[in-house]
């Protein structure tokens, strides 16, 4: 079966990449009341999640992230009519993130073929009609080591219980400090240096979310806020050394691994809509 795929990775990368269409940016914004910016917000939520589902396949020990890179690329760029954000934003060179092993984020795709046992997270972001979905999940290629597994699920879990706590009139302390809260119970530590963030008609907005913090401090959540939560654990200590082209690329200090899963998502008036769902969550369906 994996030659086949890699067979199938060679016919979708043989001619490179696609030509991105021009496109118009919209005034920015990461709080909504109109309808119709709710359902850009949707349906650019929906596309982002459908990356990552259709680039599960094709994580096998042999392919590089560049491929990875390039089938990504031209799915969201070919089949969806849409733009890859990270492209050429301010100056990263690729259309989507490969984070492998003691990468935390923004690793940038390259020729070097993923090894059996490999963890990595694949990270997406994509503008339609001038609205950005992003999120992200950890992988393994081919079969995950024990270690790495548990590591990868007590990510998740911390995502999923800071997703439980939005609603308006929550406070994105109380949120931080569960995150962190939960990562320590299991021996684990938080990366400070990268937060959430709101997101909406611009990749990158107010407010920030950080990952660890006080309870009963920070900004209150209102409802038509969209923002992304996003935690980055490492499986030894917090702290960063940064590598590669203009120092994008951020790797734990100590070389263990770190794992991320990241969730766009809209406050409702009782409660959180994750507009970035894959339909194996059904926990929020």
């Amino acid at each position: 079966m994996s030659n086949e795929i890699l067979q199938k990775v060679e016919q979708l990368t043989k001619n490179g990449r696609l030509e991105v269409p021009s496109w118009t940016p919209r005034p920015a914004a990461t709080r909504f009341t109109d309808i119709s910016d709710i359902e850009g917000m949707r349906v650019a939520g929906k596309l982002a999640s459908d990356v990552l589902v259709m680039l599960e396949e094709f994580v096998i020990p042999g392919i590089s992230t560049e491929q990875i890179d390039i089938i990504a690329h031209n799915y969201i760029v070919g089949q969806q009519g849409a733009i890859p954000a990270p492209l050429n934003y301010h100056g990263f060179p690729k259309s989507c993130c490969t984070s492998v092993n003691d990468v935390i984020c923004h690793g940038i795709p390259n020729d070097k073929a993923l090894k059996k046992g490999d963890a990595i997270n694949i990270d997406i972001t994509i503008i339609k009609d001038g609205y950005y979905g992003d999120t992200s999940k950890m992988f393994f290629a081919g079969p995950a080591l024990p270690h790495a597994e548990r590591l990868a699920k007590v990510t998740q879990e911390a995502l999923y219980l800071a997703i439980d706590m939005v609603k308006p009139g929550a406070r994105l302390g109380d949120i931080g400090a569960a995150i962190s809260a939960y990562a320590h119970k299991h021996h684990y530590s938080v990366v400070e240096e990268y937060c959430g963030h709101g997101v909406g008609t611009t990749f990158h907005g107010e407010p920030q979310v950080a990952h660890y913090g006080t309870p009963g401090t920070g900004v209150t959540l209102e409802e038509g806020m969209t923002l992304t939560i996003e935690p980055m654990i490492n499986a030894g200590k917090k702290q960063v050394k940064h590598t590669g082209l203009d120092n994008w690329i951020a790797k734990t200090k100590d070389g263990r691994l770190s794992a991320q899963y990241e969730h766009t998502l809209l406050v409702t008036s009782d409660g959180v809509e994750v507009l970035t769902r894959r339909e194996e969550e059904t926990r929020f369906s």
